[in-house]
């Protein structure tokens, strides 16, 4: 068989253009003298089963839209890991990928695993699924919270805590913003408790994260945490990720959501009516401004029974009524990253410099501290059984 050789010209092209690509290897492991095609395209877990001569199964984790997720032992690298099955589905597997390319490139940039995100450690393609083996931590802050709660048990998401959690989150968000990448979907749930006692976390899920570089899409974040410029169809930047870093600490500390998962046109209300009026510069140059806004800039909704125009004049609240706390130096950072206008609102280097951020929490002893004896026991016994509580 000839090969073909490469004009000079063509050679010139391929090599001005090498730069602008990145390859990553994905192994396809199957059994030998078999295809690899499955009668059903829906992987059974099955615990105490081995996956790819590897992953012994130990403990089924849960699922969500696109994946399920099991607890493993590699028995190769001889650890526990959290592994991930993504559906047999082309969308999920092109976002899976997708994933897999940026935590790459985190892992790379980060080889003493010190800006508090999710590691990966494997990814392969097996029986018509594809697989990623990452760093196994425990409860996200969502799921914790609801129990700390629900149990009556000592609060965990103390301010002193909280500080703590926010210079993580911080740290985490500076680094993938110096990157070039925005997360796009910070949320509790996304989020994870790598150590109770330290108050350790970890930032998880780049699955709809992107680079500043791409064309952004406008459907970004989970609702409740979505920033107002995203709501708009403005375009936007890393500091969306401080939007929604600014809902969580205000949820963690509250125990309620602070914009509930409602008609994107009552977020805006709410907005408005806890942090003030939106710049008629930001509704002006919104593509979704008309959605939600009349020519005057008065918002509105159309009733669904009547089919009738209605008004909507948003209720006065304040974030110190939500939170019922007094720090002033918490209230004062909360609104900076629930700043309306991203013009406004810090960067992720910029709210690490703020001064409630180096606050020291007199007499408190929270951080070196379990909680009850009788919550671990509780909390445990939950997530031994998967009880939702």
């Amino acid at each position: 068989m000839k090969r073909r050789m490469l004009p000079g010209n063509e050679i010139l092209m391929y090599e001005a253009h090498e730069d602008e690509y990145e390859v990553f290897n994905l192994r396809i492991i199957h059994r030998k003298n078999r295809t690899g095609f499955e009668e059903n395209k829906d992987l059974p877990i099955v615990l105490n089963s081995i996956i790819a001569g590897r992953y012994y199964v130990t403990e089924y984790l849960g699922s969500a839209a696109f994946s399920k997720v099991v607890q493993a032992h590699d028995m190769l690298a001889g650890m526990d890991v959290c592994l991930k099955i993504i559906k047999n589905d082309k969308d999920f597997f092109d976002q899976s990928l997708d994933e897999i390319k940026l935590l790459k490139i985190v892992n790379k940039h980060d080889p003493g695993d010190e800006h508090h995100i999710l590691r990966l450690y494997d990814y392969f393609y097996y029986q018509e699924h594809l697989f990623i083996a990452c760093e196994l931590l425990r409860a996200n802050l969502y799921e914790f919270q609801k129990y700390n709660r629900e149990s009556g048990g000592e609060p965990y998401f103390t301010l002193s805590r909280l500080q703590v959690i926010t210079r993580q989150c911080l740290e985490a968000l500076e680094f993938l913003h110096q990157l070039g990448i925005i997360h796009c979907d910070l949320k509790p749930e996304n989020i994870l408790i790598k150590s109770y006692k330290r108050c350790e976390i970890k930032v998880i899920d780049l699955g709809s994260s992107c680079f500043q570089t791409d064309n952004l899409c406008l459907y970004v974040q989970s609702r409740s945490y979505r920033a107002p410029e995203v709501i708009l169809g403005l375009p936007y930047d890393q500091k969306i990720d401080l939007w929604s870093l600014g809902c969580i600490l205000a949820e963690l500390c509250s125990g309620e959501v602070l914009f509930p998962n409602d008609a994107l046109v009552m977020l805006l209300a709410r907005m408005i009516g806890m942090l003030g009026p939106i710049d008629v510069d930001m509704l002006v140059r919104g593509q979704e401004t008309s959605k939600y806004f009349t020519e005057e800039y008065d918002i509105y909704h159309v009733n669904e029974e009547t089919n009738q125009l209605e008004y909507i004049i948003p209720d006065e609240s304040s974030l110190e009524h939500h939170l019922q706390v007094f720090d002033t130096g918490f209230i004062d950072f909360l609104r900076e990253l629930l700043e309306i206008n991203p013009l406004r609102r810090p960067t992720a280097r910029e709210a690490l410099e703020h001064p409630w951020l180096s606050h020291h929490f007199e007499g408190s002893h929270e951080l070196s501290s379990f909680l009850s004896a009788q919550t671990w026991y509780m909390f445990l016994i939950a997530v031994v059984l998967e009880i939702d509580c």
